[in-house]
């Protein structure tokens, strides 16, 4: 099946090419048409009689026409407008067509006569028609004498007529009727391959979405995602394919007719524009896909080596690479989209010159006046090259903290534990504590009352710790068997037991609330209680001095 839509795919395209290249000669006469017999070149001589005289970049010109194509070009005179010269012969030409005489396929005569160089045109039998007479600026345009261009003129009047006069015969219309149903038939075999292949890519993206999960190695998500963006660039080009080949399908058959030639001509040009945008456009949307994919590649390329990464050293990689990822995208999109818009302009005849300069100074302006831009620019390239935090991560700068949503090379956006979306610019970081790099603590600080037994407590604490290690539900998150520091202080409410926990990055919080919960467990079974916020009270009279000292809890001094 591979090889028989590989085989399909080329006629596709064969096919596709044949018919702009078919459907774009249709719209003028070949070449031995537009400029007479190329033998007939070195005959060339130099302008005679007055035309040297002549200013041939002021004289008007334009095509006299036959079944919408250019028979030959003739010029406006100082006493006849252009429009008024061409109109009666193209009406004179259009009536020798319509005639019998011409449909029957009788013979077609073109001749030049008198000093006037006066053209006439004979078909079969009927009576000679004087068409026009060439004038010196009909030579001038053409860099010749004015007998020599008469006699240009008679060969390619006689060679239109001639191709013209096929064209209305009976046998070539059937033979024309039988391409285009041949090059119909062709289109929606064409069409049929395309709807097949863009079957089988949908199935394949269905099942690189159904793949994917959020615990997979970097190489497998980078690797989905390069397949991701080529399967989106095949379909964009399968689409082209299909329209292309329908649009130039329907012109080249319309050319085939004189009766329809007309609709071909309308076609090309109403969407000439149109297509030439769409061009840009699609050829834009294919380099940013392109990108997209070349940048996987090479993100998995630089991931390679170091496929012995696991946990909290993958995880990282993914943040930074997701974070550069998504950087360089963004650049991508820009660049090219600035690129295609500029392109499309000049396409449509849009002189992008003065834009461009323009633009120049624009730059230089918004380079001076908005000097923290760039500041923050070079400032998150730096942010993301050292890998001081990447999306995912949890932050504090300055007095706000939370997780990072997005990063670019201009702003960090955080969210913070009350859901508010906070956005600082890249320059005002100056300091930053990333709270989630590599492994993250859980810092405990248990108050144990003065009166217990302090190696009692400690000794309960590293029990509860030990345990909790050996729980299955949370080795992933402990990294290193937690370590019972000892008696950190002496506070009102006792002295203080400090515990450091290693854990996996942001697991530091969920180990702190279930250590804690074990604690009050293990204290309550222990008879160890934790203690409420003591002081001591002194009392002293002026007439004896007078120390008893009250110790007892601050809920019991208050009432």
């Amino acid at each position: 099946m591979a090889s028989i839509l590989t085989i399909m795919f080329k006629i596709a395209f064969s096919a596709l090419t044949l018919n702009l290249l078919v459907a774009s000669s249709s719209l003028a006469l070949p070449t031995k048409m537009q400029v007479g017999n190329l033998q007939e070149l070195p005959n060339l001589i130099p302008i005679q009689e007055n035309n040297q005289n002549l200013n041939i970049n002021k004289i008007p010109q334009t095509c006299v026409k036959i079944e919408n194509r250019c028979a030959f070009r003739i010029a406006g005179t100082e006493s006849i407008d252009l429009d008024a010269r061409v109109k009666p012969i193209e009406i004179i030409i259009k009536d020798i067509i319509n005639s019998n005489e011409f449909k029957n396929d009788k013979e077609i005569k073109v001749w030049q006569q008198g000093e006037a160089n006066n053209i006439f045109i004979q078909v079969g039998e009927s009576p000679p028609v004087r068409l026009m007479n060439v004038t010196q600026e009909d030579a001038a345009i053409a860099r010749v004498s004015t007998v020599r261009r008469a006699e240009q003129i008679v060969a390619q009047l006689q060679e239109s007529l001639e191709l013209t006069q096929q064209h209305v015969q009976p046998d070539y219309l059937k033979q024309q009727g039988f391409k285009a149903i041949a090059i119909a038939a062709l289109t929606i075999l064409i069409s049929l391959a395309i709807t097949k292949t863009k079957r089988d890519l949908r199935s394949a993206k269905a099942e690189i979405n159904t793949d994917s999960n959020a615990s997979e190695r970097i190489e497998s998500k980078l690797t989905k995602s390069q397949k991701s963006n080529l399967i989106a660039i095949k379909n964009t080009l399968l689409n082209i394919a299909r329209w292309s080949t329908l649009f130039g399908s329907s012109v080249l058959i319309l050319g085939m007719f004189p009766q329809t030639i007309w609709l071909q001509n309308l076609a090309v040009t109403l969407f000439r524009i149109p297509v030439r945008l769409g061009i840009v456009t699609v050829a834009t949307y294919v380099m940013i896909r392109l990108s997209y994919a070349l940048i996987a590649r090479f993100n998995s390329a630089l991931s390679s080596n170091s496929l012995l990464l696991v946990g909290e050293a993958n995880r990282r990689l993914q943040l930074r690479i997701a974070t550069i990822t998504k950087v360089t995208q963004g650049v991508v999109t820009l660049s090219f989209t600035i690129i295609g818009t500029l392109v499309g302009l000049a396409s449509v005849g849009i002189n992008i010159a003065p834009i461009l300069a323009g633009a120049g100074l624009i730059g230089l302006a918004v380079s001076f006046a908005s000097q923290s831009i760039i500041k923050d620019t070079i400032n998150g390239f730096l942010i993301i090259a050292e890998d001081q935090y990447a999306v995912g991560d949890i932050i504090n700068v300055g007095e706000y903290g939370g997780l990072v949503e997005n990063i670019n090379l201009r702003i960090t956006q955080l969210r913070d534990a009350e859901g508010r979306l906070i956005t600082i610019p890249n320059s005002e970081i100056k300091v930053v504590a990333n709270l989630s790099s590599n492994w993250s603590r859980a810092d405990l600080n248990i108050p144990v009352a003065y009166h217990t037994d302090v190696d009692k407590a400690l000794a309960t604490i590293s029990e509860v710790a030990e345990k909790m290690t050996q729980d299955s539900n949370w080795q992933q998150q402990i990294i290193e068997p937690p370590q019972v520091l000892g008696v950190e202080n002496f506070t009102d409410r006792g002295a203080i037991v400090r515990i450091w926990i290693k854990t996996q990055p942001l697991q530091q919080w969920s180990v702190s609330r279930e250590f804690r919960r074990r604690i009050k467990i293990a204290f309550d079974r222990a008879g160890i209680p934790i203690p409420m916020p003591q002081q001591q009270i002194w009392f002293q009279r002026r007439d004896r001095h007078i120390e008893p000292l009250i110790s007892q809890n601050s809920d019991e001094t208050n009432q």
